[in-house]
């Protein structure tokens, strides 16, 4: 088993995380996204729309999970983490959160109401590398 340390230092090296959202009708729905911006204990923050149909989903849903993998030659490791999405827009985060590149997607800058933060606050995952998968409380990781 992987210790905090070990996981977040995967999670920075993959280039995308897969993300999962609950629609209406009770099915997950997946998508890549770029990986967190920033890492902050249990906390994992992204940006997106806040129109885009995730932000919708997540305002009526918060369970979400995240996955992260690296296919190797000889080896596959993945990392399924479990929690809940919060849809963020005060203005405090999302400057913390802005990068300079932002304004391709986000005209208005910093300040675009179409611009959020999501705060994805882990609980639980499973690990699973060498055939071998392996489940954690992720407060419970040294």
């Amino acid at each position: 088993m992987r210790t905090r340390e070990q996981i977040i230092e995967f999670i920075q090296k993959r280039n995308a995380a897969i993300v999962a959202s609950v629609d209406e009708d009770g099915f997950p729905n997946m998508k890549a996204m770029f990986v967190p911006r920033k890492i902050d204990g249990a906390c994992f923050y992204f940006t997106t729309n806040t129109s885009s149909m995730r932000s919708q989903q997540f305002m009526k849903n918060p369970k979400a999970s995240l996955y992260f993998y690296n296919k190797g030659r000889f080896k596959y490791e993945g990392i399924m983490l479990i929690g809940t999405m919060e849809v963020l827009q005060d203005d405090e985060i999302r400057k913390e959160i802005w990068r300079p590149g932002d304004t391709m997607y986000y005209k208005q800058g910093v300040i675009d109401p179409d611009y959020c933060v999501l705060k994805f606050t882990v609980i639980k995952g499973r690990h699973y590398c060498d055939l071998k998968s392996e489940s954690f409380e992720f407060a419970s990781l040294k």
